[in-house]
Protein backbone atom coordinates (compact mmCIF):
# COMPACT_ATOMS: atom_id res chain seq x y z
CA UNK A 1 0.00 0.00 0.00
CA UNK A 2 3.06 2.11 0.96
CA UNK A 3 4.51 1.89 -2.65
CA UNK A 4 1.39 2.73 -4.33
CA UNK A 5 1.25 6.04 -2.89
CA UNK A 6 4.78 6.78 -3.39
CA UNK A 7 4.19 5.91 -7.36
CA UNK A 8 1.22 8.37 -7.46
CA UNK A 9 3.32 10.84 -5.45
CA UNK A 10 6.36 10.62 -8.03
CA UNK A 11 3.15 10.95 -10.55
CA UNK A 12 1.71 13.94 -9.76
CA UNK A 13 5.30 15.30 -9.54
CA UNK A 14 6.64 15.03 -12.96
CA UNK A 15 3.17 15.33 -14.39
CA UNK A 16 3.14 18.80 -15.36
CA UNK A 17 7.04 18.93 -16.15
CA UNK A 18 6.20 16.31 -19.22
CA UNK A 19 3.38 18.28 -20.32
CA UNK A 20 5.91 21.88 -20.43
CA UNK A 21 8.29 19.52 -22.24
CA UNK A 22 5.80 17.77 -25.28
CA UNK A 23 4.60 22.00 -25.00
CA UNK A 24 7.93 23.13 -26.15
CA UNK A 25 8.01 20.52 -28.35
CA UNK A 26 5.38 22.44 -30.95
CA UNK A 27 5.93 23.39 -34.02
CA UNK A 28 6.80 27.24 -33.90
CA UNK A 29 4.13 29.56 -35.87
CA UNK A 30 6.45 31.40 -38.42
CA UNK A 31 6.88 35.09 -38.51
CA UNK A 32 4.25 37.34 -40.52
CA UNK A 33 6.25 38.91 -43.35
CA UNK A 34 5.51 42.30 -43.62
CA UNK A 35 6.63 44.26 -47.40
CA UNK A 36 6.55 47.78 -48.23
CA UNK A 37 2.96 47.38 -49.82
CA UNK A 38 1.56 46.70 -45.92
CA UNK A 39 3.10 50.37 -45.20
CA UNK A 40 0.60 53.28 -45.48
CA UNK A 41 2.64 56.07 -47.68
CA UNK A 42 3.59 59.12 -45.98
CA UNK A 43 0.96 61.90 -46.38
CA UNK A 44 1.73 64.37 -49.16
CA UNK A 45 0.77 67.90 -48.53
CA UNK A 46 0.44 70.03 -52.16
CA UNK A 47 2.59 73.27 -52.26
CA UNK A 48 3.04 75.97 -51.54
CA UNK A 49 0.56 75.34 -48.52
CA UNK A 50 -2.31 77.29 -48.20
CA UNK A 51 -2.20 78.96 -45.07
CA UNK A 52 -6.27 80.94 -44.44
CA UNK A 53 -5.65 84.18 -42.60
CA UNK A 54 -7.83 86.48 -40.88
CA UNK A 55 -8.02 89.20 -38.21
CA UNK A 56 -10.03 90.85 -35.36
CA UNK A 57 -9.06 94.51 -34.30
CA UNK A 58 -9.68 94.54 -30.49
CA UNK A 59 -8.46 98.13 -30.10
CA UNK A 60 -6.32 101.38 -31.66
CA UNK A 61 -4.69 102.55 -28.42
CA UNK A 62 -2.68 105.64 -30.04
CA UNK A 63 -2.06 107.04 -33.46
CA UNK A 64 1.61 109.48 -33.07
CA UNK A 65 1.14 111.67 -35.56
CA UNK A 66 4.87 112.60 -35.67
CA UNK A 67 6.58 110.06 -35.20
CA UNK A 68 4.25 107.75 -38.07
CA UNK A 69 3.37 105.20 -35.28
CA UNK A 70 0.33 103.67 -33.92
CA UNK A 71 -0.34 100.63 -31.53
CA UNK A 72 -2.68 97.82 -32.52
CA UNK A 73 -4.51 95.08 -30.35
CA UNK A 74 -5.41 92.69 -32.73
CA UNK A 75 -5.99 88.97 -33.12
CA UNK A 76 -4.61 87.03 -35.90
CA UNK A 77 -5.60 83.39 -36.98
CA UNK A 78 -4.25 80.89 -39.15
CA UNK A 79 -5.50 77.40 -40.97
CA UNK A 80 -3.64 74.93 -42.84
CA UNK A 81 -3.19 71.25 -43.22
CA UNK A 82 0.69 70.29 -42.95
CA UNK A 83 1.29 69.67 -39.29
CA UNK A 84 5.12 70.30 -39.98
CA UNK A 85 4.40 74.01 -40.21
CA UNK A 86 3.97 76.62 -37.55
CA UNK A 87 2.32 79.47 -39.38
CA UNK A 88 1.93 81.48 -36.51
CA UNK A 89 5.39 81.34 -35.31
CA UNK A 90 6.98 82.11 -38.48
CA UNK A 91 4.72 85.22 -39.25
CA UNK A 92 6.56 88.25 -38.82
CA UNK A 93 5.42 91.66 -38.70
CA UNK A 94 7.56 93.82 -41.23
CA UNK A 95 6.21 97.16 -40.11
CA UNK A 96 6.89 96.76 -36.60
CA UNK A 97 7.53 100.04 -35.07
CA UNK A 98 9.96 98.86 -32.18
CA UNK A 99 10.06 94.58 -32.09
CA UNK A 100 11.18 94.30 -28.81
CA UNK A 101 7.67 96.23 -27.53
CA UNK A 102 5.51 93.72 -29.50
CA UNK A 103 3.77 90.90 -27.33
CA UNK A 104 2.66 87.73 -29.36
CA UNK A 105 0.09 85.55 -27.28
CA UNK A 106 -0.73 81.95 -28.66
CA UNK A 107 -4.36 81.47 -27.33
CA UNK A 108 -4.52 77.57 -27.47
CA UNK A 109 -1.64 75.89 -26.60
CA UNK A 110 -1.35 73.57 -29.09
CA UNK A 111 -2.79 73.71 -32.87
CA UNK A 112 -6.50 72.77 -32.78
CA UNK A 113 -8.09 70.02 -34.94
CA UNK A 114 -11.25 71.57 -37.41
CA UNK A 115 -13.90 69.59 -38.41
CA UNK A 116 -12.36 69.70 -42.22
CA UNK A 117 -9.01 68.32 -41.12
CA UNK A 118 -7.37 71.12 -41.22
CA UNK A 119 -5.01 72.37 -37.83
CA UNK A 120 -6.27 75.95 -36.22
CA UNK A 121 -4.43 78.44 -34.70
CA UNK A 122 -4.92 82.09 -32.88
CA UNK A 123 -2.74 84.09 -31.63
CA UNK A 124 -2.82 87.68 -29.91
CA UNK A 125 -0.49 90.61 -31.09
CA UNK A 126 0.13 94.00 -29.33
CA UNK A 127 2.38 96.34 -29.91
CA UNK A 128 3.60 99.71 -32.18
CA UNK A 129 3.33 99.61 -35.95
CA UNK A 130 4.70 102.12 -38.34
CA UNK A 131 3.64 103.69 -42.07
CA UNK A 132 4.73 106.63 -43.07
CA UNK A 133 1.24 109.36 -43.06
CA UNK A 134 0.93 111.46 -46.29
CA UNK A 135 -0.02 114.63 -45.19
CA UNK A 136 -0.74 116.78 -48.32
CA UNK A 137 -4.53 117.03 -47.76
CA UNK A 138 -3.95 117.53 -43.48
CA UNK A 139 -6.06 118.30 -41.94
CA UNK A 140 -8.77 116.47 -44.68
CA UNK A 141 -6.37 113.44 -44.81
CA UNK A 142 -7.49 109.98 -45.01
CA UNK A 143 -4.29 108.24 -43.16
CA UNK A 144 -4.09 103.77 -43.49
CA UNK A 145 -3.08 101.94 -40.13
CA UNK A 146 -1.62 99.04 -41.21
CA UNK A 147 0.10 95.58 -39.82
CA UNK A 148 2.11 93.95 -42.53
CA UNK A 149 3.04 90.26 -42.08
CA UNK A 150 4.86 88.04 -43.98
CA UNK A 151 6.09 84.16 -43.66
CA UNK A 152 9.90 84.52 -42.32
CA UNK A 153 10.67 80.84 -43.70
CA UNK A 154 9.13 80.27 -46.76
CA UNK A 155 8.84 82.36 -50.07
CA UNK A 156 5.45 82.04 -51.98
CA UNK A 157 7.01 78.28 -53.28
CA UNK A 158 6.40 76.94 -49.68
CA UNK A 159 3.60 79.39 -48.33
CA UNK A 160 0.84 81.58 -49.61
CA UNK A 161 -1.25 83.30 -47.93
CA UNK A 162 -5.54 83.19 -48.61
CA UNK A 163 -7.78 85.61 -47.03
CA UNK A 164 -10.99 84.01 -44.42
CA UNK A 165 -14.20 82.78 -46.44
CA UNK A 166 -15.43 80.45 -44.71
CA UNK A 167 -15.75 81.60 -40.82
CA UNK A 168 -18.43 83.71 -39.66
CA UNK A 169 -17.56 87.34 -39.62
CA UNK A 170 -15.15 87.50 -42.66
CA UNK A 171 -11.86 87.62 -43.26
CA UNK A 172 -11.21 90.73 -41.15
CA UNK A 173 -13.13 92.59 -38.31
CA UNK A 174 -12.99 95.62 -35.77
CA UNK A 175 -14.59 95.91 -32.53
CA UNK A 176 -17.30 97.78 -32.66
CA UNK A 177 -16.52 99.72 -29.23
CA UNK A 178 -13.40 101.11 -30.27
CA UNK A 179 -13.16 104.92 -29.54
CA UNK A 180 -10.08 107.08 -31.23
CA UNK A 181 -10.63 110.84 -30.54
CA UNK A 182 -9.61 112.56 -33.27
CA UNK A 183 -10.77 110.16 -35.91
CA UNK A 184 -13.26 108.12 -37.51
CA UNK A 185 -12.83 104.58 -38.14
CA UNK A 186 -13.43 103.03 -41.63
CA UNK A 187 -14.29 99.30 -42.37
CA UNK A 188 -11.08 97.47 -43.00
CA UNK A 189 -9.84 95.39 -44.85
CA UNK A 190 -7.30 92.27 -45.83
CA UNK A 191 -4.68 92.87 -48.58
CA UNK A 192 -3.03 89.97 -49.99
CA UNK A 193 0.06 90.26 -52.46
CA UNK A 194 3.72 88.68 -53.28
CA UNK A 195 6.06 91.14 -52.12
CA UNK A 196 9.40 90.91 -54.21
CA UNK A 197 12.79 91.64 -52.78
CA UNK A 198 15.99 92.00 -54.63
CA UNK A 199 17.91 90.21 -52.77
CA UNK A 200 18.89 86.42 -52.09
CA UNK A 201 19.55 87.38 -48.56
CA UNK A 202 23.15 86.08 -49.34
CA UNK A 203 21.83 82.41 -49.97
CA UNK A 204 23.56 81.05 -51.85
CA UNK A 205 21.48 78.04 -52.76
CA UNK A 206 19.13 80.53 -54.97
CA UNK A 207 19.41 80.99 -58.32
CA UNK A 208 16.12 82.90 -58.61
CA UNK A 209 15.02 85.63 -56.30
CA UNK A 210 10.87 84.44 -55.34
CA UNK A 211 8.69 86.66 -54.17
CA UNK A 212 6.92 86.36 -50.23
CA UNK A 213 3.39 86.21 -49.80
CA UNK A 214 2.15 89.12 -47.62
CA UNK A 215 -1.04 89.77 -45.85
CA UNK A 216 -1.54 93.54 -44.89
CA UNK A 217 -4.54 94.17 -42.15
CA UNK A 218 -5.80 97.40 -42.86
CA UNK A 219 -7.66 100.20 -40.91
CA UNK A 220 -8.43 103.70 -42.51
CA UNK A 221 -8.59 106.28 -40.90
CA UNK A 222 -10.23 110.44 -41.05
CA UNK A 223 -10.94 113.16 -39.56
CA UNK A 224 -14.51 114.88 -38.94
CA UNK A 225 -14.21 117.34 -41.61
CA UNK A 226 -16.63 119.97 -39.74
CA UNK A 227 -14.75 119.74 -36.22
CA UNK A 228 -10.99 119.49 -38.16
CA UNK A 229 -12.07 122.64 -40.19
CA UNK A 230 -13.60 124.89 -37.27
CA UNK A 231 -11.05 124.13 -34.69
CA UNK A 232 -8.24 124.97 -37.75
CA UNK A 233 -9.02 127.49 -40.02
CA UNK A 234 -11.26 129.20 -37.60
CA UNK A 235 -8.51 131.24 -35.41
CA UNK A 236 -6.91 132.00 -39.19
CA UNK A 237 -10.33 133.01 -40.46
CA UNK A 238 -10.35 135.81 -37.41
CA UNK A 239 -7.11 136.95 -38.31
CA UNK A 240 -7.65 137.58 -41.84
CA UNK A 241 -11.23 139.21 -40.67
CA UNK A 242 -8.86 141.50 -38.27
CA UNK A 243 -6.67 142.34 -41.05
CA UNK A 244 -9.32 143.72 -43.56
CA UNK A 245 -10.68 145.94 -40.88
CA UNK A 246 -7.26 148.11 -41.92
CA UNK A 247 -9.42 148.86 -44.71
CA UNK A 248 -12.13 150.82 -42.72
CA UNK A 249 -10.14 152.66 -40.83
CA UNK A 250 -9.25 156.31 -42.35
CA UNK A 251 -6.14 156.43 -44.42
CA UNK A 252 -4.99 159.42 -42.20
CA UNK A 253 -3.95 156.84 -39.83
CA UNK A 254 -1.30 155.21 -41.46
CA UNK A 255 0.58 154.27 -38.24
CA UNK A 256 -2.41 152.72 -36.71
CA UNK A 257 -3.14 151.10 -39.83
CA UNK A 258 0.27 149.52 -40.09
CA UNK A 259 0.01 148.28 -36.67
CA UNK A 260 -2.95 146.24 -37.03
CA UNK A 261 -1.75 144.80 -40.32
CA UNK A 262 1.65 143.83 -38.62
CA UNK A 263 0.05 142.72 -36.14
CA UNK A 264 -2.28 139.96 -37.37
CA UNK A 265 1.03 138.52 -39.33
CA UNK A 266 2.51 137.97 -36.27
CA UNK A 267 -0.47 136.32 -35.35
CA UNK A 268 -0.81 134.18 -38.22
CA UNK A 269 3.26 132.77 -38.00
CA UNK A 270 2.01 131.94 -34.27
CA UNK A 271 -0.90 130.37 -35.47
CA UNK A 272 0.59 128.04 -38.51
CA UNK A 273 3.48 127.20 -35.86
CA UNK A 274 1.11 125.94 -33.78
CA UNK A 275 -0.92 123.90 -36.10
CA UNK A 276 1.96 122.42 -37.22
CA UNK A 277 3.21 121.36 -33.73
CA UNK A 278 2.17 117.73 -33.61
CA UNK A 279 3.11 117.00 -36.94
CA UNK A 280 6.39 115.61 -38.42
CA UNK A 281 8.53 117.79 -40.91
CA UNK A 282 8.48 117.24 -44.31
CA UNK A 283 9.25 118.46 -47.61
CA UNK A 284 6.23 119.39 -48.97
CA UNK A 285 3.00 121.51 -48.08
CA UNK A 286 0.62 120.77 -46.39
CA UNK A 287 -3.16 121.87 -47.65
CA UNK A 288 -2.81 124.33 -44.36
CA UNK A 289 0.30 125.89 -45.30
CA UNK A 290 -1.38 126.78 -48.65
CA UNK A 291 -3.87 128.51 -46.84
CA UNK A 292 -1.90 130.18 -44.83
CA UNK A 293 0.16 131.04 -47.38
CA UNK A 294 -2.74 132.80 -48.69
CA UNK A 295 -3.20 134.40 -45.90
CA UNK A 296 -0.11 135.91 -45.95
CA UNK A 297 -0.26 136.95 -49.41
CA UNK A 298 -3.89 139.20 -48.02
CA UNK A 299 -1.67 140.12 -45.31
CA UNK A 300 0.92 141.47 -47.34
CA UNK A 301 -1.53 143.08 -50.05
CA UNK A 302 -3.06 145.52 -47.10
CA UNK A 303 0.30 146.15 -46.05
CA UNK A 304 1.03 147.25 -49.82
CA UNK A 305 -2.16 149.10 -50.06
CA UNK A 306 -1.46 150.87 -47.10
CA UNK A 307 1.91 151.73 -48.12
CA UNK A 308 0.00 153.23 -51.62
CA UNK A 309 -2.57 155.14 -50.33
CA UNK A 310 -0.30 157.06 -47.55
CA UNK A 311 1.13 159.11 -50.86
CA UNK A 312 -2.54 160.41 -51.39
CA UNK A 313 -3.22 161.02 -47.73
CA UNK A 314 -0.36 162.99 -48.29
CA UNK A 315 -1.84 164.92 -50.64
CA UNK A 316 -4.87 164.94 -48.85
CA UNK A 317 -6.49 163.16 -51.75
CA UNK A 318 -8.44 161.25 -48.86
CA UNK A 319 -11.83 160.06 -50.91
CA UNK A 320 -9.64 158.61 -53.23
CA UNK A 321 -8.05 156.68 -50.78
CA UNK A 322 -10.47 155.56 -49.36
CA UNK A 323 -12.13 154.20 -52.57
CA UNK A 324 -9.09 152.31 -53.38
CA UNK A 325 -9.09 150.82 -50.28
CA UNK A 326 -12.29 149.41 -50.93
CA UNK A 327 -11.57 148.09 -54.39
CA UNK A 328 -8.35 146.28 -52.90
CA UNK A 329 -10.20 145.03 -50.16
CA UNK A 330 -12.64 144.04 -52.61
CA UNK A 331 -9.71 142.41 -54.94
CA UNK A 332 -8.17 140.72 -52.21
CA UNK A 333 -11.25 138.74 -50.53
CA UNK A 334 -12.42 137.89 -53.92
CA UNK A 335 -8.81 136.30 -54.67
CA UNK A 336 -8.39 134.55 -51.29
CA UNK A 337 -11.67 133.27 -50.83
CA UNK A 338 -11.43 131.65 -54.40
CA UNK A 339 -8.06 130.69 -53.99
CA UNK A 340 -9.37 128.89 -50.85
CA UNK A 341 -12.01 127.17 -52.41
CA UNK A 342 -9.82 125.57 -55.06
CA UNK A 343 -7.47 124.22 -52.51
CA UNK A 344 -9.67 122.98 -49.61
CA UNK A 345 -12.88 121.54 -51.71
CA UNK A 346 -11.71 118.74 -53.22
CA UNK A 347 -9.18 117.23 -50.92
CA UNK A 348 -12.89 117.76 -48.10
CA UNK A 349 -15.28 115.85 -50.87
CA UNK A 350 -12.41 112.83 -50.89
Amino acid sequence: MKNIWLVLFFAFLFWPLSALQAQNKMPAVPPIAVTSDDIPPPVKYEKPERVVVGAHINDILEVDMRSHSYRLDMYVWFRWKDPALKPWETAEFMNAFDPADHVRTPVYDEPQKMPDGTLHMVIRQQGKFSSKFPLQDYPFDRQFLVAAMEDSVDDTRGVVYVAERSAKGGAISINPEISLPGFMLEPPRLEIRAFPYPTAFGDLTQNDLYPYARVSFVVPVVRPASTTAVKIFMPLGLVIFCAALVFFVHPQYVEGRLGVAITALLTLVALQLTTASGLPDVDYLLLTDKVYVLAYIFIIGALMQIARTSSLVKSEKYAAAIRSDRMALAVLLVLFALSCAAIILPDSSH
